[in-house]
C-alpha cells in the first residue's frame, strides 16, 4: 500500500508508513489485533481493521517498552513508570463513532513508579506483573509500597539489589502461566560487563533449573514458547530461531533486514519487531551492524512453519526502534487512550467515563429515592459522541475471558 501520514501525537518526524497488500487481512483471517510499542519515538501504535482496511493509531507513551496483556487490562513500560490501562467494556467501545468500528476499549487508568529500572519485556503472572528488572539483573514483581520485588536472578549475578545492568537480562517467556526462559547478552557479573562480547555471548536461560539452554547468540530477545517449541530473536544477526534445549543449538526460521526485537506468535504466524540501529557503541561489532544502511523498521510476518514471508509493514519516517510486539486475540479494532493528549485540544481527545448518579436521601421519608429526572451514565468520547444505558444501569463492567482483552 502507498506510504501513509499519521501525525495524531508530538512526533518530531511525522511517521510515514506502507504496508503490503494482504496486512490487514492477516489480522482478520486471526480475529486479533497487535499492539506495538516504539522505544526511540515514544508511541504505542495498534494495528486494526475495519472494513476490510488497516487501521493504524499512534498513542503517545513516553519512552514506550514493554507490552504485558491480561483479559482485563494491559500494561506498558516507560522511564521510571509502568501504565496500567483497563478495559472499558464492549458497550463503551461500541459508542464510539463511526458505530461499529472500535470492539474494545482500552483507557489509562494508574502508573506505578518503578524508578528507572530499565524494565524490557513484562508479563502477567496470574493476577501479577512481572518484569525483567534490566538495571538490577532480576525479575521482578511490582507491587504497591515498593519500586519493586526480585523474585529471581541468574545464578551467575551475586546481587540482585545493587544497580548496575551487569548482564543485560531483557526478556521472558512463559510456559503455563509461569516463568519459563529469560534471555541475557553474557553470563556476566560486573556492571556493564556484558558489553565488551555481546556480539557472541547472548544466552537462553531456564529460569527453574537456573541452568543455561542455549549460548552463542548475537544480542538476543524475545523467548517464547509456542507449539511446542523455544522460539527466540537473535537479534544482533536479525534473525528468528527455534533452540533444541537438549543439544543447545538451533535452528534458522527466517531473516530479515532489520535488528530483530519483539515477538508475538499466533496460529502459524510470526510477528517480528525490526528496528534500525543506532550509530552507537551499543551496536559495534554485532553482525547485522554490517548493513546498517539497508536496516528497516516495522513488523514483519512470517510463516513459521515454512519460515515464509506473507506480510510486512515498514515505517518510512517518525519512527526508527520497536520495541515490543503483543496480540489482542479476539479483538478487531481496539481504541486506545494514553496519559497524554494527543493534540493541544484536550478536551476533544479524551474519553470520560463517571459513574451513576449517587441516589438522594428524601429527608421526609428517610428512604432512598431517585432524582424526578434522573441523569443516565454518561461517557463522553473523543467524537463527541455519549453513551447513555437506562438510568438503573450501572457502570460498564469489566468482563474476564480467556483471551485477552476478548470482547465480551
Amino acid at each position: 500500500m502507498t506510504s501513509t501520514p499519521a501525525t495524531p501525537s508530538p512526533l518530531l518526524t511525522p511517521a510515514n508508513f506502507s504496508y503490503s497488500p494482504n496486512f490487514a487481512s492477516l489480522l482478520t483471517g486471526l480475529g486479533s489485533s497487535l499492539l506495538v510499542t516504539t522505544y526511540q519515538a515514544g508511541q504505542l501504535v495498534s494495528f486494526g481493521t475495519y472494513g476490510g482496511e488497516l487501521q493504524v493509531a499512534l498513542e503517545p507513551f513516553s519512552v514506550a517498552m514493554g507490552i504485558a496483556t491480561h483479559p482485563r487490562r494491559v500494561a506498558i513500560g516507560s522511564r521510571g513508570l509502568i501504565w496500567m490501562m483497563e478495559s472499558g467494556g464492549r458497550e463503551l467501545a461500541q459508542s464510539l463513532s463511526p458505530a461499529g468500528k472500535y470492539d474494545a476499549a482500552l483507557l489509562t487508568r494508574s502508573a506505578h513508579v518503578s524508578g528507572n529500572i530499565h524494565s524490557h519485556e513484562m508479563a502477567f503472572v496470574g493476577e501479577e506483573l512481572w518484569v525483567v528488572n534490566t538495571l538490577f539483573s532480576c525479575l521482578a514483581m511490582i507491587q504497591p509500597g515498593s519500586s519493586f520485588v526480585p523474585q529471581w536472578k541468574p545464578k551467575f549475578i551475586s546481587n540482585c539489589h545493587v544497580p548496575g545492568d551487569r548482564c543485560h537480562l531483557n526478556g521472558l517467556a512463559l510456559s503455563d502461566g509461569r516463568p519459563k526462559y529469560v534471555t541475557a547478552m553474557a553470563e556476566t557479573d560486573a556492571p556493564g560487563g556484558w558489553r565488551e562480547s555481546k556480539a557472541k555471548t547472548g544466552v537462553l536461560i531456564d529460569v527453574a533449573s537456573h541452568e543455561v539452554v542455549a549460548r552463542g547468540f548475537a544480542m538476543p530477545h524475545s523467548p517464547r514458547v509456542h507449539d511446542g517449541r523455544i522460539w527466540v530473536l537473535d537479534s544482533g544477526r536479525g534473525q528468528l530461531v527455534t533452540v533444541h534445549p537438549q543439544s543447545g543449538t538451533w535452528d534458522v526460521v527466517a531473516s530479515f533486514e532489520g535488528y530483530t526485537r519483539g515477538l508475538a506468535l499466533l496460529g502459524d504466524f510470526a510477528f517480528v519487531g525490526l528496528s534500525q540501529i543506532r550509530e552507537t557503541s551499543v551496536f559495534g561489532g554485532v553482525p547485522i551492524a554490517e548493513k546498517r544502511d539497508a536496516l528497516k523498521c516495522g513488523v514483519a510476518v512470517v510463516n513459521w512453519r515454512n519460515g515464509q514471508h506473507v506480510g510486512a509493514f515498514h515505517f518510512a519516517s517518525g519512527v526508527e526502534e520497536i520495541f515490543a510486539v503483543d496480540v489482542l486475540p479476539g479483538v478487531r479494532c481496539p481504541a486506545i487512550r494514553g496519559p497524554q493528549p494527543k493534540n493541544k485540544d484536550q478536551a476533544s481527545d479524551e474519553i470520560w467515563v463517571t459513574p451513576p448518579p449517587i441516589p438522594e436521601l428524601d429527608p421526609r421519608l428517610q428512604t432512598v429515592s431517585q432524582p424526578a429526572e434522573p441523569e443516565a451514565i454518561r461517557l463522553r468520547t473523543a467524537f463527541g459522541a455519549s453513551f447513555n444505558p437506562e438510568p438503573t444501569a450501572t457502570a460498564p463492567s469489566i468482563e474476564s475471558t480467556p483471551s485477552p482483552l476478548a470482547p465480551g
